[in-house]
């Protein structure tokens, strides 16, 4: 009879857990279509159902090395069959082949090497069926081989027909061997085609196994003639001792045995004794032969008639017989194992194990181990499990959230950072992260990303865009929605990873007795627990007993475990996650987070903050999660302390319950291994990246079972007075076993963090790193470059791997079996831990510090290097004195020395300034203290390759060496551009050499001396520290050096817009000022005058600051000399631009005023500058002032070459110019035309300023630049111009200098026709404008030159023939309003001016009218003053102009013109004329008559 052995969930103990391969979620799928020549079915020839199920399976190929041949099946694509070959010596296959087929497949693929092909580019050959009846034998060759999208190559396929059987009935089962394709048919025959060993149409090519009479006969003596067989269930092939053998299950429950080489059948036995009532078979698997025992176990899948969804399997024990006839013996042995609900997908069997993959809910499934000889079961925990632990989805989010918001209260600011750090650090890492699963999490946040922006994602992009869709759901409002947010994305991830992950189908190489298991988008191997995971999982009374010695009762530890996991339960995984955190992150410290745990166990949920879970949840949800979370942490209260009190009870006394947890805790240790057994060698396959995966999972299990005793620890501490815990037991746990824990901690930690966290890529920053992108140099390195900055390739995947004992290299040929896996795991943590030194008896620490850091600096994994380091660094400094374990210097300074070093990479690339200063400063500090160290000088050395500080210091002082390393660190500093380091490590660098003696070093030490100097002030420089760049020039005692950074100095304060450093008086220049000038006058010629700052102005105020006033003008005068040629060129192009033009000139005006203030304070004798012309500059202290002719010329834009060859510069000469820049400018506003520079003369430029009506300017030119009857002779032809503008109907004469006499010569009857011609009643002048211009500089300059009202009035009548003078000018002529009575005698400007005037153009009408005005003024005056008039020679008239009037009258009135009007001014003047002679006589005759 057969036993029976159950598999239920809750008595199978964890065998092991799944390791995901890196990397296999990641393929990139060749579609080839698969050509077929056959016409459309018109039924299928299966019985199967089309995309029934999914299936996968693989297939080895036996070489050096194996090679696993991966197919996949998908009942969403029933015509697709998916292929991909995966080595253990190479990484996982990056491509894979999709064989798209004209029908559906059955779900079957049998793969193998064709050794009729093997020279050929042939890999391997696959056979496959159609459900329409139709084989394909195809030969695959590499996946490099194809274009995506083709069609397979027609040469390397077979197609047959099976059609041709089909009276044989439908195909209900499917296998095959290499050369040879077996069917199972519903009639119960086996069908066999030789399928590549034979031409299809060659007889023999097929062939049947059926019983027959024949076969009847032959097993006459064995068995009873057989009556028809059922319908073949399921087939198998399977080879035991050399004989290929065909086992197949029947409808009917018989199991035959079939010798395919010579087509017999060795077995036909009925299976229905041995099953259970009303089982149906439905699937065979064959074990491998157990050569000890020569027995072959058979397991046989049912499933029961009344209840599809209960499945059950029978194993049978088959004892072979080699040397009878009959080679299975007829009574096997046989138990059954029930499987309960749900169904098995995939069942496998070696010599003694069969593993059952079982589908027990929608997407839930398990792994059942089943030992054959001890029937018993155990379990493997699969990465359904291990992923929703990994983010948070084994506990409700309300849970997640009340740990969280306990942890996180008091981070305040750094509390959201924190908290996104944690979940982006298990979102991303092997065995998690899949691309495919996050793209599609991202089309749920409507984040849309192409396939090729996607994959173009570095590491830090997918964390920018998961942090992105986080916030923009408000996560960064408070710490509850953040949690609630990072859960639900973390939900919806995981949902997709599952649907992406379907289990498919197992792997198994019963060679190594590696065994995996094939989901739809990945692939995975299992492995074996250690020993303390068995603890932590869970394990049973005996490995207890094997983990205790005789002094402890396995009961204590058990009870032990027991509080433990109450605490693990209660609080969820979160602590786990806040810890290791905590370690990495400087944020917050562990000890910290165990107090807030800690604080959390004893006292519960206490929100911070209830609105914000009030509106997660509404406040019904939330008021029922408060309650439901209250109520469980009462039962906690009650649980924990009975726990509590039974683990009392058990050990008796507190301190053997301390024993237990301590033993516990040695079980917890990292073991060391003797570095002598160790070999370590480099390379990278599928063996090393699952070693590394299988090194992370130990190494995340070991820190949450150490994480779990001390918060145990801890909270048995906290309660001490509750548990009669005594005074000694509470300084045991702090003193003893907080240390071990806490280093047991740091240990697994460090190794976690290396196999866990991805690499960087790191920037191509100089020319080696583009030479290696090149593929210049050893192949080995640049595959390995191409790897880093892959989620897949973690820090640990750098490392040089162990090998197998004994010179084994199945690392390389085969799948790892579980044991050497579990082997090789052990020494690689050994060597990451304490390296491979044999003779290194140092700290924990020691493997970090000389294998695993130097390695990650090596390939530029900086951030990962500081992170370990500062892991160490921490505990190392949290750790007590009296605890602290004796660190070798040379250790502690290597630490530091790397440490330093990333530090200073990672300040490099970060962008931030304030994380930049930090990441310098703490970078500082690492390599001063590095550099302390007594041993440094000999361990530093052994980092040269890492971090390029070669110099031992062998042979010399530590000083001589200071000097080095700080020399070192100095222009490492300023290699990536860190001034502070640099000057930090300058400065030290100066004060050791101080303490050196001459001939201790290998070069003079002022030359040391002046080049530290050099770098302290270039530094400080950078820095804007510009006082201390000061002193570090002035410190210099190397004169070059300190020359050429004083001409630094200038040329980053002028480049950087900081002359005001040089004016300001702060810095003395003692000594140096004789330099700053001729530095910056150097500066100031090359320069643009259009460059910022203007060095001229700069040197002006340099100059000013000491009083240097003379110095000052003359910068400032050279700077309008410069002016004044850029003019001359500007003016020469054509065409120029105004604004440019009056920009210059403005800039001129201010140079020339500066310089008139600046020379203004200098001694009147001295108030002069010597300018040359061979000479940049003028020169301030000539022994004698030269003489002064040519500098009128010069300032006329006359070319000093041309006058003399030196001159002087005056007071005077500086104004000149300021008046002629001045006018310039104002010129330059109005758009004028005129050439502004070049050689024009001053009378013509001043006619161009009255022409534009500038006539200030221009009577300032005047006036400064022509004396005496020079400068009358200008304000005539001034005020010409001035009264030609104010007749606009006139056309203005090209030269009016020469006009205003010529018109003095015109003659009388040219002057008479212009004056007796009709003139317009009324003339509209051009504007008050003008009129008022003249009025108002005739009225101011007059006092200057009496003749100009004459000019003036010369002017306008000589213009305009038909003017009438203004009253105001005839006023001036009269003498003003109150004119005198007794003629027309006065100054220059008088009456009987303007009367010749009128007569001379020809107005007679106005010179009879003034003449008669006059007249009867002299007869009507006033009795006072009669006397006055009758005074001698008191009256005069000018009786030749009358004389002359009188005559022109005649003239006309003779040639007929005006006769009429001429008639009655003569009538007129006669009568005046007498009246007024009669008058004269009188007065004459008084006059004579008063005489005595």
């Amino acid at each position: 009879m057969a036993s029976s052995t159950s598999t239920s969930a809750a008595a199978k103990p964890v065998a092991g857990v799944e390791v995901s391969i890196p990397g296999s979620d990641k393929l990139d799928w060749i579609s080839l279509t698969v050509p077929s020549s056959s016409p459309p079915s018109p039924s299928p020839l299966s019985s199967h159902t089309v995309g029934s199920c999914d299936l996968a399976g693989c297939h080895i190929i036996k070489d050096d090395p194996q090679s696993y041949i991966v197919w996949r099946f998908h009942k969403s694509i029933p015509n697709a069959l998916e292929l991909f070959d995966v080595s253990p010596s190479k990484e996982f296959p990056s491509s894979g082949l999709r064989l798209v087929f004209k029908d559906a497949l059955y779900p079957f693929a049998f793969l193998y090497k064709n050794e009729v092909k093997s020279g050929s580019t042939t890999t391997y050959s696959l056979v496959t069926v159609t459900v329409s009846g139709f084989a394909y034998l195809c030969d695959i060759r590499s996946p490099s081989s194809y274009s995506p999208g083709s069609t397979f190559p027609a040469n390397d396929t077979l197609e047959i027909s099976i059609r041709s059987n089909a009276s044989l009935g439908e195909i209900t089962a499917v296998t095959a061997t290499p050369g040879c394709l077996v069917i199972g048919r519903q009639d119960g025959s086996i069908s066999c085609y030789q399928l590549g060993k034979i031409d299809p149409n060659s007889p023999g090519f097929s062939y049947e196994l059926r019983d027959d009479a024949v076969i009847g006969r032959i097993l006459r003596n064995f068995v009873s003639r057989v009556r028809g067989a059922g319908a073949v269930k399921d087939i198998v092939i399977s080879d035991v001792h050399g004989r290929k053998l065909i086992f197949s299950i029947h409808e009917d429950n018989a199991l035959r045995v079939w010798d395919l080489l010579n087509r017999m059948r060795l077995l036909c036995l009925n299976l229905t004794p041995y099953q259970p009532q009303g089982a149906n078979l439905s699937r065979l698997c064959v074990g491998s032969i157990d050569m000890d025992k020569d027995l072959i176990h058979i397991a046989i899948l049912y499933h029961s008639a009344s209840e599809q969804e209960r499945n059950g399997i029978t194993v049978y024990s088959f004892d072979l017989n080699t040397e009878e006839k009959m080679l299975f013996s007829h009574k096997p042995s046989s138990f059954d194992v029930p499987l309960g609900e749900g169904k098995a997908i995939d069942i496998k069997m070696s010599s003694s194990k069969l593993w059952i993959l079982k589908q027990v809910g929608s997407i839930s499934y398990e792994l059942i181990d089943l030992d054959c000889d001890t029937e018993s079961s155990s379990a493997y925990k699969l990465q359904e499990e291990t992923v929703g632990e990994q983010l948070f989805q084994d506990s409700d989010d309300a849970d997640l959230i009340w740990t969280s918001d306990a942890l996180c209260s008091f981070l305040k600011d750094e509390a959201l950072n924190f908290l996104s750090s944690i979940f982006l650090r298990r979102l991303i890492q092997p065995g998690v992260y899949q691309s495919l699963a996050l793209r599609e999490t991202f089309l749920d946040y409507k984040k849309f990303l192409s396939e090729s922006q996607f994959q173009s994602l570095s590491l830090t992009g997918i964390r920018k865009e998961i942090v992105g869709i986080i916030e923009r759901e408000g996560a960064n409002k408070n710490l509850n929605l953040s949690v609630y947010n990072w859960r639900k994305f973390c939900s919806q991830f995981f949902q997709h990873w599952r649907e992406n992950n379907l289990p498919y189908g197992l792997l198994l190489d019963s060679n190594s007795g590696a065994f995996g298991l094939i989901r739809k988008g990945s692939l995975s191997l299992f492995r074996p627990l250690e020993s303390a995971e068995q603890l932590a999982f869970g394990s049973s009374e005996s490995v207890v007993s094997h983990l205790s010695d005789t002094s402890i009762e396995p009961q204590v530890l058990v009870e032990v475990l027991a509080c433990i996991k109450s605490i693990s339960h209660h609080l969820g995984w979160v602590g786990h996650a806040f810890y290791q955190e905590s370690l990495i992150s400087s944020i917050v410290s562990s000890e910290d987070i165990i107090s807030q745990l800690v604080k959390f166990l004893e006292a519960g949920f206490g929100p911070s903050s209830p609105a914000s879970l009030v509106t997660i949840f509404g406040s019904d949800a939330y008021l029922a999660k408060r309650q439901s979370a209250q109520k469980n942490q009462r039962k906690f209260m009650v649980e924990i302390l009975l726990s509590l009190h039974n683990l009392r009870s058990s050990a008796t006394s507190w301190g053997a319950a301390l024993v237990a947890v301590e033993r516990y805790l040695q079980c917890l240790r990292p073991q060391k291994l003797n570095a002598r057994n160790i070999e370590l060698k480099s390379g990278y396959g599928l063996n090393y990246s699952v070693m590394v995966q299988v090194m992370s999972q130990v190494a995340r299990k070991m820190f949450e079972s150490a994480f779990n005793i001390h918060l145990f620890l801890a909270y048995l501490v906290n309660i001490s007075g509750q548990v009669s815990l005594t005074q000694a037991d509470v300084a045991k746990i702090k003193l003893h076993l907080f240390p071990l824990v806490e280093e047991i901690l740091v240990q697994w930690a460090l190794v976690l963090y290396a196999g866990a966290t991805p690499t960087t890529r790191p920037p191509l920053e100089d020319f080696s790193s583009q030479l290696s992108s090149l593929q210049i140099g050893d192949a080995d390195k640049f595959s390995l470059r191409k790897r880093l900055g892959y989620i897949y390739f973690t820090q640990a995947c750098l490392l040089d791997f162990p090998s197998l004992d004994g010179g084994r290299d199945s690392l390389s040929s085969s799948i790892l079996n579980l044991t050497d896996l579990i082997d090789l795991t052990r020494k690689f943590i050994s060597s990451i831990l304490w390296g491979t030194d044999s003779e290194c008896t140092a700290s924990i620490f020691s493997g970090l510090i000389t294998h695993l850091t130097p390695n990650l600096v090596r390939h530029g994994q900086y951030e990962a290097a500081e992170n370990l380091l500062g892991i160490v660094d921490t505990y190392s400094r949290n750790k007590r004195a009296s605890q602290r374990e004796q660190v070798s210097d040379s250790e502690w300074c290597a630490r530091l020395h790397l440490r330093g070093f990333c530090l200073l990479m990672l300040a490099n690339a970060e962008l931030d300034s304030g994380l930049k200063d930090q990441k310098t400063h703490e970078s500082i500090r690492c390599f001063f203290r590095a550099a302390s160290g007594l041993e440094a000088p000999q361990i530093l050395q052994n980092f040269s390759s890492e971090t390029g500080f070669h110099h031992s210091g062998e042979g010399e002082s530590v000083a001589v060496w200071r000097v080095h390393y700080y020399q070192w660190a100095m222009h490492l500093f300023e290699q990536y551009s860190i001034s502070e380091g640099a000057c930090r490590f300058a400065l030290a660098a100066l004060e050791q050499v101080d303490t050196i003696a001459e001939d201790e070093f290998s070069e003079p030490m002022s030359t040391v001396r002046g080049r530290l100097w050099a770098n302290v002030f270039k530094c400080s420089l950078d820095l804007k520290r510009y006082g201390d760049a000061y002193s570090a020039i002035i410190s210099n005692p190397d004169q070059d050096n300190k020359f050429i950074c004083l001409r630094r100095f200038i040329i980053v304060l002028c480049e950087i817009g900081a002359t005001k450093i040089l004016c300001d008086g702060e810095i003395p220049f003692v000594g140096l000022v004789n330099r700053v000038e001729k530095e910056l006058f150097s500066k100031a010629e090359r320069a643009d005058l259009s460059s910022k700052p203007n060095l001229y102005k700069v040197l002006y105020a340099f100059e000013a600051q000491r009083n240097n006033w003379r110095k000052a003008a003359a910068f400032m005068y050279r700077y309008s000399v410069r002016i004044k040629k850029e003019l001359d060129l500007q003016m020469g192009e054509a065409p120029y631009s105004n604004s440019r033009i009056s920009s210059a000139l403005q800039d001129r005006l201010h140079a020339l005023s500066s310089a008139i203030n600046a020379l203004q304070l200098v001694d009147r004798a001295h108030a002069w500058l010597d300018v040359s012309p061979n000479e940049a500059c003028a020169r301030v202290s000539p022994l004698k002032k030269p003489r002064n002719g040519c500098a009128e010329n010069y300032i006329s834009d006359l070319k000093p070459e041309q006058q003399g060859t030196q001159y002087c510069v005056d007071l005077d000469a500086l104004e000149k110019e300021i008046v002629i820049t001045s006018a310039q400018y104002m010129l330059s506003l109005r758009d004028s035309k005129f050439k502004l520079s070049g050689s024009q003369t001053l009378s013509n430029f001043v006619d161009v300023l009255i022409h534009e009506n500038l006539h200030e300017a221009a009577f300032n030119v005047i006036l400064k630049f022509w004396k005496g009857s020079a400068m009358e002779r200008e304000l005539e032809s001034a005020f010409v111009s001035m009264a030609q503008n104010c007749c606009p109907g006139t056309t203005r004469k090209e030269s009016s200098r020469s006009n205003v006499r010529s018109a003095l010569l015109l003659s009388a009857e040219d002057r008479m026709d212009d004056s007796m011609e009709d003139s317009p009643v009324a003339f509209q002048f051009k504007g008050s404008g003008q009129w008022e211009a003249l009025e108002y500089h005739l009225e101011n300059y007059r006092k200057l030159h009496p003749r100009l009202p004459v000019v003036v009035a010369e002017t306008l009548l000589h213009t305009d023939p038909y003017i009438e003078l203004p009253l105001w000018l005839v006023h001036i002529f009269k003498g003003g309003r109150n004119a005198k009575s007794w003629g027309m005698t006065g100054q220059e400007s008088d009456a009987a001016t303007l009367f010749r005037l009128y007569i001379n153009y020809g107005r007679y009408t106005e010179a009879t009218n003034l003449l008669l005005e006059y007249l009867e003024s002299y007869a009507l005056s006033r009795p006072g003053d009669v006397i006055n008039r009758k005074r001698m020679s008191a009256v005069w008239f000018p009786y030749t102009a009358v004389q002359q009037l009188w005559c022109d009258l005649e003239e006309m009135q003779s040639a007929g013109h005006g006769v009429e009007q001429c008639s009655q001014l003569k009538k007129l003047l006669s009568q005046s004329l007498v009246v007024h002679l009669k008058q004269i006589k009188l007065d004459s005759e008084d006059v004579l008559s008063s005489r005595p």
